[in-house]
């Protein structure tokens, strides 16, 4: 893993987001990540394990960030991250707030709690806890199931006019939009593009909502893996920026992602 990070460190890359399953597992994961101080690691988290020695290891390697994955208020979070848990996120955010440590929350933004999790009172109780980062993670569904669960061009119209009036009343605290923002970008930033997603078996994907590889960064160097043909096919040919409904490009696109790696294939 530090052999990894040394080589982000080369090539200049500035954050790398620890996410997983639950990343406290890894507390050697964790404390190699804080040496290495020109990089940012946001570390998400559910909060459950954030312990004393936890506390400690942030407050003295700031490059580590807490953010703390929430669903809303008590009864949004639970129902999700299971009973008591939002009660233990609250615990972790105090914690974090009397060492005065710098941290964000994560919030799946889904058709049923979109409302809760953008009005004032939830974003109040957030400041008061000590929150200083809010990140809004648009939800995209895995099946059709539970499409409904996505926004829809009229919800993503409603987060946007309401982060615009959140960064005017709180101007202490940072807002962000996934993959909302992106669009100030000049589209998608997947693939290289801005970042890339690298699994739980090193397979270096565009990004978490388009499961692709074609590499692997147990074989290869994180310079080789920027160039794989995947990637640069979706940089090249312009997929990454191209017109779409407002949602996730790349899961919209997914077909079209598979037919590039069954083209390799043949190549091969």
């Amino acid at each position: 893993m530090g052999e990894h990070f040394s080589q982000a460190n080369e090539l200049g890359i500035s954050f790398i987001l620890l996410a997983g399953g639950e990343p406290l597992i890894r507390k050697d994961v964790i404390e190699t990540a804080g040496e290495y101080q020109d990089i940012l690691f946001p570390i998400y988290t559910n909060g459950t394990l954030l312990d004393d020695e936890y506390i400690k290891l942030f407050d003295k390697k700031r490059n580590l960030l807490p953010v703390f994955s929430i669903e809303g208020k008590r009864e949004k979070t639970d129902d999700r991250r299971g009973s008591g848990v939002y009660a233990k996120l609250k615990q972790a955010m105090e914690s974090a707030r009397k060492k005065h440590l710098f941290f964000g929350a994560s919030i799946t933004a889904t058709t049923e709690n979109l409302h809760e999790i953008t009005e004032d009172a939830f974003l109040d109780d957030l400041q008061n806890n000590g929150c200083k980062v809010v990140i809004y993670v648009e939800y995209v569904p895995v099946s059709e199931e539970s499409s409904s669960l996505a926004p829809s061009d009229r919800e993503r119209e409603y987060l946007s006019q309401r982060l615009a009036a959140m960064r005017e009343k709180y101007p202490d605290m940072v807002f962000l939009s996934f993959p909302g923002d992106e669009e100030s970008a000049g589209g998608c930033l997947a693939a290289g593009r801005g970042f890339f997603h690298i699994n739980s078996h090193g397979g270096a994907e565009p990004c978490p909502f388009s499961p692709y590889s074609d590499i692997n960064v147990k074989d290869t160097s994180l310079r080789e893996a920027l160039r794989s043909p995947l990637f640069m096919t979706l940089r090249d040919q312009n997929i990454l920026a191209g017109v779409h409904s407002g949602g996730c490009v790349l899961f919209e696109k997914r077909e079209q992602v598979e037919a590039i790696l069954t083209a390799e294939s043949v190549c091969k």
